[in-house]
Order: C-alpha cells, then sequence, then structure tokens
C-alpha cells in the first residue's frame, strides 16, 4: 500500500520482468549465465521474446569480457544476431591465452588472440630485439590458425601452412571445446556416411605413424589459397589514426567472406587442380582418385613436388593396403595375450572405413596433466599444444603473468658490435614450496641462434618472503630499485637438460620491470611486462611452416627452425 491509501498492482514472477524497461531488464540479466537466459525464453512466449533482445545479449557478449564493447558493435555486423555472436564467444574463449610445446627447445609458443569474428593462433618467432630493446620494434609472428565464426554464429577451423613457396589454408571443423580445456590437437575426424553404424576409434589411439601419414595426405588434399591481396592481414593493426583502422575492418570484412565461402566449396580458389573446387572433408574414394591423378603428373611439376606426391602416395598405400597385414599379427597377438588387454595401437581398418568421409578437426580438450615448476609434462608424439595456467597480477601475486627479457644493463642498451640481444619470453608463476611462497620464472622462448637452456626451464627462483640485502649495483634515479628477494638463477650444473643454479636476487625496479642478478657472475636478466596482444598487433607477419609442423612442430631441435621463414609475408 502507497502511502496516499492507495493499492499497488498485483504483479511478480514473470509479469513483473515483463514490465521492466529494456534497459533495466539488460542490467538485470547480468546476474544471469547465457544458459539462465535459454532457459528463462523457454518460459513462456513473452519472456522469450525479452529474452532474445539484442540488448541482452550485447550484455552477455560484453560480460564474457573477450573483446572490448564497441568492437562487439562492429562483430555485431558480420553475423545474424547478438545471440549468435555470444555463443561463438563461448566457444573461443577458452582457446585464448598461451599454448607452447618442449620442441624445438628455442621456442614454440602459440598466442591465441581474437581476430576479427574470430581467434587467431599466433606463432611467436624466436629473435632479436632491434635498437629500441625491450621498448619492442616490430615482433615477428607467423600464422597457425584461425577459428572464424559465419553469419549463425558457427565456429570454422582453418589451419595454415606453407609449401612450395606458397601459403595455404586448410579448412577443417572444431569439436565442441571443453571449458576449461589445457590441450589443444590437430587431428584426423571421419565422417560416417555408410548406413552402417561403426564405433568410433579416437584418433589418438592410431599410431604415431599412421596419425601423421593421415594428417599429412588429408592437408594435401583439402588446401586452399587466399588471393595475396586478401590475406595481408588476420587482426586489426594497432593504428593511430581512425581512417587506417577503417581500412582494416574493410579488408577483414572481405577476406572473412572469402573464408566462408571457401569452407562452403563455392569459392573457386582452387590449389591442388586448375577449376576444381576441393571440400573441407573428402572421401576415400576421391582420395585413392586425387592421388592417382597426383603421381601420374608430368615433367612440368617440380622434382620436390613430384617426391612429395610419391611420398603421399606410398602413405595412402600404407594406410589402405599395408596396414593389414600389421592388423592381422596385431590381432594373432591380441588373441595370444593372456593380459587380454588388446594392443596398445588401435587398427586402421576400425577408424577408416568404406564411404567415410575424412578431414581435419581441431579438439580442444581437458585431461590430467602433471607439471614440474609450473611447466606442464607433455606427451613429445601427440600433434599437441599445451595451454600454460595464467595467474592474473592481484595482491600477493603482483609479478604473475608474461614478461619479456634480455641479458645485460641499462636495459635496451645495445653493444657496438652486437645489433641486437635474444629476446627471452617468461612466463612469471607463483608456488608453496615447503611452508614458502616462491616465485618461478618459467622459459617459454628463447631468441638465440643455438638453444642454451629448455623449453621449460626455471630461469630463476626466489623466495617471495625472504628480502635479499644485496645492493643493485647500477641505481639510477630513473632505475632505483624498490626492494629485492633472494633466489636461486640457472646455472651449467649437470647438463643441458638438467642444469644446476647459482645464488641470486631479483630487484623490483618498479611495477613493469625486474631485474635478476647472478651474485657471483653479476650476469643480469632484465624483465619488462609485455601485453602479448598489443604487442602483436602493432607486430610483422612472416611466413608459416609446412602445415602438420606449423601447428606444433615435434622434432627435437636446439637451432632456430623458424630462421628460415624469416620473410615478410
Amino acid at each position: 500500500m502507497c502511502g496516499s491509501g492507495t493499492m499497488l498492482p498485483d504483479i511478480c514472477g514473470s509479469s513483473l520482468l515483463l514490465t521492466l524497461p529494456d534497459d533495466v531488464f539488460a542490467l538485470v540479466s547480468r546476474s544471469l549465465s547465457p544458459r539462465d537466459l535459454c532457459n528463462l525464453g523457454l518460459c513462456c512466449r513473452n519472456l522469450h521474446d525479452i529474452a532474445a533482445s539484442d540488448k541482452v545479449w550485447l550484455s552477455q557478449c560484453d560480460m564474457l569480457g573477450v573483446v572490448p564493447c564497441k568492437d562487439l558493435i562492429e562483430w555485431r555486423k558480420g553475423i545474424c544476431s547478438y545471440k549468435a555472436l555470444c555463443r561463438f564467444l563461448v566457444g573461443i574463449k577458452p582457446l585464448l591465452g598461451i599454448w607452447v610445446h618442449q620442441n624445438p627447445e628455442l621456442g614454440n609458443v602459440v598466442y591465441v588472440i581474437p581476430g576479427f569474428i574470430s581467434a587467431v593462433g599466433c606463432r611467436i618467432i624466436p629473435q632479436e630485439l632491434g635498437p629500441v630493446g625491450l621498448e619492442v620494434g616490430p615482433i615477428l609472428w607467423s600464422p597457425v590458425f584461425e577459428v572464424v565464426s559465419d553469419f549463425e554464429g558457427n565456429a570454422l577451423f582453418f589451419l595454415h601452412g606453407r609449401e612450395s613457396g606458397n601459403d595455404y589454408v586448410y579448412p577443417g571443423s572444431i569439436k565442441k571445446v571443453d571449458r576449461t580445456c589445457n590441450v589443444l590437437l590437430l587431428e584426423v575426424k571421419p565422417q560416417q556416411h555408410t548406413s552402417v553404424a561403426h564405433s568410433i576409434v579416437p584418433f589418438g589411439r592410431l599410431a604415431f605413424v599412421d596419425r601423421r601419414k593421415l594428417l599429412d595426405t588429408v592437408t594435401n588434399q583439402v588446401r586452399q589459397t587466399l588471393p595475396d591481396a586478401k590475406d595481408d592481414i588476420l587482426f586489426p593493426r594497432l593504428r593511430r589514426e581512425e581512417a587506417d583502422l577503417r581500412e582494416d575492418t574493410e579488408l577483414l570484412y572481405e577476406r572473412r567472406l572469402l573464408l566462408m565461402k571457401m569452407y562452403d566449396g563455392g569459392g573457386g580458389f582452387t590449389v591442388w587442380k586448375a577449376g576444381t573446387e576441393l571440400p573441407s572433408h573428402i572421401g576415400l574414394s576421391e582420395f585413392r582418385q586425387n592421388l592417382d591423378l597426383i603421381s601420374a603428373t608430368g615433367d612440368h611439376e617440380s622434382r620436390s613436388r613430384k617426391t612429395f606426391a610419391e611420398y603421399v602416395r606410398q602413405s595412402l598405400k600404407y594406410i589402405l593396403r599395408k596396414s593389414n597385414s600389421t592388423n592381422g599379427k596385431r590381432d594373432l597377438l591380441r588373441k595370444n595375450s593372456s593380459s587380454g588387454h588388446g594392443s596398445k595401437h588401435a587398427q586402421l581398418h576400425e577408424f577408416l572405413q568404406p564411404g567415410d568421409a575424412i578431414g581435419l578437426t581441431l579438439h580442444a580438450s581437458t585431461v590430467k596433466l602433471s607439471s614440474y615448476r609450473a611447466w606442464p609434462n607433455m606427451h613429445e608424439s601427440k600433434f599437441a599444444l599445451y595451454k600454460l595456467p595464467m595467474q592474473a597480477p592481484e595482491a600477493g601475486q603482483e609479478y604473475a603473468g608474461v614478461w619479456g627479457g634480455t641479458f645485460g644493463w641499462p636495459p635496451g642498451k645495445l653493444n657496438d658490435d652486437k645489433p641486437g640481444k635474444a629476446l627471452f619470453l617468461l612466463f612469471l608463476s607463483y608456488e608453496e614450496s615447503q611452508g614458502q611462497k616462491i616465485l618461478i620464472a618459467t622459459k617459454i622462448l628463447e631468441g638465440t641462434h643455438y638453444v642454451l637452456h629448455p623449453n621449460g626451464s626455471a630461469m630463476f627462483i626466489v623466495n617471495i618472503e625472504e628480502p635479499s640485502n644485496d645492493p643493485f649495483p647500477w641505481c639510477t634515479d630513473e632505475h632505483d630499485s624498490k626492494h629485492a628477494f633472494t633466489g636461486e638463477g640457472i646455472a651449467n650444473g649437470y647438463g643441458f637438460r638438467y642444469p644446476g643454479s647459482k645464488p641470486g636476487s631479483l630487484f623490483v625496479i618498479n611495477d613493469k620491470m625486474l631485474a635478476f642478478i647472478w651474485k657471483e657472475s653479476r650476469a643480469v636478466l632484465t624483465l619488462q611486462r609485455l601485453d602479448l596482444q598489443e604487442v602483436l598487433s602493432k607486430g610483422e607477419r612472416i611466413h608459416a611452416l609446412p602445415p602438420v609442423s606449423n601447428f606444433a612442430y615435434l622434432t627435437r631441435s636446439y637451432s632456430n627452425v623458424f630462421a628460415n621463414g624469416l620473410t615478410k609475408a
């Protein structure tokens, strides 16, 4: 009852929600999850209409925090609704972040960032810093993959790669992304087109040689190219002028439309055989026909192309024919096995069935991983990238995150006889050890010509609860140490794989600059906090590796395997 004695209308439940203005309901809906909103829309027709409004779903998109609100408004122009956009953002958010593999030792760092109505995986290239040092000049990167949204909010997967001097994209599918995914797998996925259904054998159960040959053969069949002018940029560059940003946006719109047409097989961008459009999935019968065509290619093909074709033909021959004898032996072993557990690897005929279509797929899954000093223990024979669990800088762990480093002081100063210094990327994280809080600086990239420390090495470990009394050797007004912690830095000890350590101190110059100094040698590793997305947005793109290797370079290497691609794309 009001003060005047009049009665308030009896409004409750859904009726109360329906009386709220759109802006107020959008504000209230921020306390709901996307799933809650969908369930609310099932209650009645009126609630369905209000729960489906663009204002409500724009609010949901904004809460996800994938891109700023102004970008959401721009992205909406290329998608049917904010609800569809939200579905896409929910799918790609777990992909964002730093993914690594321990081979090659110099660096296998793939940073996934929002692109343009997409997520883009960028490999950061081992490199030296220019004259400006850690005030990063253009950093070098190459594309690994893209996950692009179509008009309905469905995710389309494109692997990147380079073969015979040409850049290609390799269309495929993407499995449902686990929200807690920590492993990213490149796989071949069969699609059943036969009337008789059969159990699906996981790709990971195949032997490594079978998985490699399947990936090589499929990528060789589905590859396509974009016109050079349409493949210059994959995300908006950091530009000062509004006109430049608009130009980038227009190019990205055109490029995305071409990718969607290509995915549907209607773009006409044939790479493999002139005038022939190749879908993202091909049947096994087409597989054989295309390989026969490849092997019959005349002398106008280059020797390297012919050799590769022979390799593919022999690979498929192995897959489709010779595996029968191997599988027969495995069946015999399985029958004679007293344990009854069967063969370690799945048989190929269980994975490939007549009439099936097969294609690339990206599989973001959650597995139980052990780790040592913040570095995950990785499987060396899977085409996989492993996610680093990022810690947000906050009270008690102020220095968590990604830092760029170089040796020497002052930061950015170069010697006259050396034009640049190696860029180190370090992942700083906190752990509890014997009741003490420690800060671990894990190496994820090294810009030398020949590796000095293995991937996953702890460049230094400090005890945050133990102050250091060592003075900072180069105190200046500009770079004056605030406080320091006692720790140990990496050193030659038990060999390359098992380095030793020597005492040192971590000095905090300011919130964005650290310096670790080895006490005995007085060597100094200077670190500055990096925003990798900002760094990449003003970087330079270079050519990618061949497609399968480009996803995760599995061959152990102590030299810079990316050096041959250090030319601008």
